[in-house]
């Protein structure tokens, strides 16, 4: 027996999940993000090396502009975390009941890191 709901497309997409969902949001964001970067990584190498073209030397340039390097190392770090959090909570179940206190403590830890990165970057950046 189907189920019947009347819920229209707007009122389905709205978001309700709080900070696990935006966790689980972000922790998939920034595996995608990491996913990009390597392949980058590897496209760039091989047009350099095989072709001596210029397309790997733009794609160079693109990953080491300071904007991307911020968004990898937030991905890095974002997905380290957070990957940390959900290997502790699989490992001791009890703590599940936690699970909003472990994000919090995961912000906290990820949020002076991420900051002082991004400080050095930008400092770097501005050739200071």
């Amino acid at each position: 027996m189907a189920l019947k709901r009347n819920v229209g497309l707007l009122e389905g997409l709205k978001y309700r999940g709080g900070g696990p969902m935006l966790a689980w949001l972000l922790h998939r964001i920034s595996g995608l993000g990491i996913l990009v970067f390597v392949g980058l990584h590897i496209l760039a190498a091989f047009l350099t090396q095989q072709f001596g073209s210029d397309a790997g030397i733009f794609i160079n340039i693109i990953y080491e502009s300071w904007a991307f390097q911020i968004f990898i190392f937030f991905c890095v770090l974002f997905h380290a975390i957070n990957g940390l959090r959900i290997i502790i909570l699989d490992l001791w179940p009890a703590l599940l009941e936690y699970q909003r206190e472990a994000i919090w403590l995961e912000w906290f830890v990820f949020i002076p890191i991420f900051g002082l990165a991004v400080f050095v970057i930008f400092s770097g950046s501005l050739g200071g």
